[in-house]
């Protein structure tokens, strides 16, 4: 019976008897706020310590604003929250920066198209990874020159950070990507 009291006190559920005098448990959907483990307190990690909100404004000016994970692609959020940004310029990393004075060669070919292109204002902007030269390369290939910005980048490449709260993403219009 001590269990079964630890039990209630722990969860916070509810215990009823069955015909066989067995003890069941019932989890509600009752939260405590108070902390189940010892020596837990309220600087313990949670879920929205790994969650941004990122704001996205589509062509026709329409504001969204969704949360996207830490660690996530852009491509992947809007994906998620079935924003259509169009085909996926998938490729492995070509490089990963290490250190100040490592740069790792991944040997991946980087992106292949350019269709995910999106402009970045607001929040975090510094702390995307700069352009690589086959992401460059992919915007310049699929989109005209009056049409890239220095704001310009490719949803594929840019990979969420807790400093991105907060981040406006503009989607420009698409390209015609379903002709044969």
């Amino acid at each position: 019976m001590i269990l079964v009291t630890m039990i209630r006190q722990l969860v916070g559920s509810s215990i009823r008897r069955v015909t066989s005098h067995q003890p069941v448990i019932t989890i509600g959907a009752t939260f405590s706020t108070v902390p189940i483990f010892p020596g837990a307190d309220s600087t313990t990690p949670t879920v929205f310590d790994k969650i941004v909100l990122l704001t996205i404004v589509d062509p026709s000016g329409a504001r969204r604003k969704i949360p996207g994970i830490i660690g996530k692609t852009l491509y992947e959020t809007c994906e998620t929250h079935e924003i259509d940004l169009g085909p996926a310029s998938v490729g492995g990393a070509v490089e990963a920066v290490r250190s100040s004075t490592w740069t790792e060669p991944l040997y991946g070919e980087g992106p292949t198209t350019g269709y995910d292109h999106v402009l970045l204002s607001g929040n975090g902007v510094e702390k995307v990874a700069p352009m690589t030269r086959p992401e460059e390369r992919s915007l310049q290939q699929y989109w005209d020159a009056d049409e890239l910005y220095p704001e310009s980048r490719l949803a594929t490449q840019v990979v969420l950070a807790a400093e991105m709260d907060g981040m406006t993403v503009y989607v420009p219009d698409r390209i015609v990507d379903d002709i044969p």
